[in-house]
């Protein structure tokens, strides 16, 4: 056992290594690639940006459900428990530079990006919720719910976009349009590889530890896949640009709710959106009760004092970790559901049931 454990987690660091080291260069070239295309600021950020960032979520995701046997509570709980970060991560960024002095520089537009995430991480706890598990081909109509939602909410997204950002100019990103596209080409297989084995090392932890799948994935892997999305925020604060990683952290939490369409086909044993557990539904709480105070903090921006907005920022940190702490104690280990510490049998039951 304590073999299978070393390798398995030496496994699980090298592929988070090189899914941190992929996922931040995945934002360099998709902001270059946004530069030298000429698109504005908040578009670059609640799409490029989200999209590229994301990409370690969507590969674990799917690799996560093509084990065999298949472990969905861990992509579940992945979406959600990412989302949960994301929110501490803006929290954390926005104190770390100014609290109010960071927010100002945040569009008010931003407020429909904000609603799309809200909804759309709201959508899939209600889904979740009610087990609906009708689906047309083998994918579930809650996922494809999901994904028209974002659509319609994105091109919302980008009609209410801040207008000046149409007069922009773009700056010079420093490499050709044919570099970028190939070097976001080659680090964006480099996630999707990491994250194959981010999935099964993490499944492996989860079966010979005995942790409940839902937890690693809420609060391991989550914290993994989630790390270009920090390090795009900390990158775009430092040059004064708080709007594009914001932007790139709600538009991150709407596009990750999204995989649970993309990876649904790969379940070939029901609606992925179906295979929730009562960590799940605390993670996906804790991250909309978060947005929708990141929402409040932009939209009155401009009328709360300094020492309020930074209260409100500390308050969503600690409730952050609060949630951590309260998905620990739900989740618990796979004994406690009564299905044993081994992957097939935990797996096999719950589809059954």
């Amino acid at each position: 056992m304590g073999g299978e454990l070393t390798i398995a987690l030496a496994v699980f660091l090298a592929s988070a290594v090189l899914v941190m080291f992929c996922g931040a260069k995945l934002a360099v070239y998709g902001d270059a690639l946004a530069s030298l295309t000429g698109l504005g600021r908040l578009f670059v950020g609640s799409l490029l940006v989200a999209l590229a960032t994301s990409l370690p979520e969507l590969s674990t995701n799917i690799s996560a459900v093509r084990l065999d046997p298949p472990n969905p509570e861990l992509a579940v709980g992945n979406v959600f428990g990412a989302n949960m970060l994301n929110m501490f991560t803006m929290a954390a960024v926005a104190l770390a530079f100014g609290g109010k002095r960071f927010l100002q520089q945040v569009a008010p537009e931003q407020g429909y990006l904000i609603v799309v995430a809200v909804v759309m991480t709201g959508a899939a706890i209600l889904f979740g919720a009610t087990q609906w598990g009708a689906n047309v081909g083998q994918v579930g109509i809650s996922s494809i719910i999901l994904i028209v939602l974002f659509v319609a909410g994105m091109w919302w997204v980008y009609v209410n976009r801040p207008k000046e950002e149409d007069d922009g100019e773009a700056k010079d990103a420093g490499m050709s349009l044919r570099k970028a596209w190939l070097m976001f080409g080659l680090v964006s297989l480099g996630v999707v590889v990491a994250g194959f084995f981010l999935a099964w090392s993490t499944d492996e932890i989860a079966g010979i530890t005995g942790i409940a799948s839902s937890t690693l994935g809420i609060l391991l892997v989550s914290l993994v896949t989630t790390m270009p999305e920090a390090a795009s925020t900390i990158a775009a604060a430092r040059i004064g640009a708080a709007d594009l990683g914001v932007a790139g952290l709600y538009g991150s939490c709407a596009f990750n709710v999204t995989i649970l369409f993309y990876a649904d086909p790969f379940f070939r044993v029901g609606v992925l959106g179906t295979q929730t557990e009562p960590a799940h539904f605390v993670a996906g709480g804790v991250a909309v009760g978060l947005m929708l105070a990141g929402l409040v903090l932009v939209l009155m921006r401009d009328r709360i004092k300094s020492g309020v907005a930074a209260a409100v920022l500390a308050l969503m940190a600690t409730t952050y970790l609060v949630g951590a702490v309260v998905v620990a104690t739900v989740g618990g280990t796979e004994d406690d559901d009564g299905s044993g510490s081994s992957p097939p049998v935990r797996t096999s039951q719950k589809l059954d049931e």
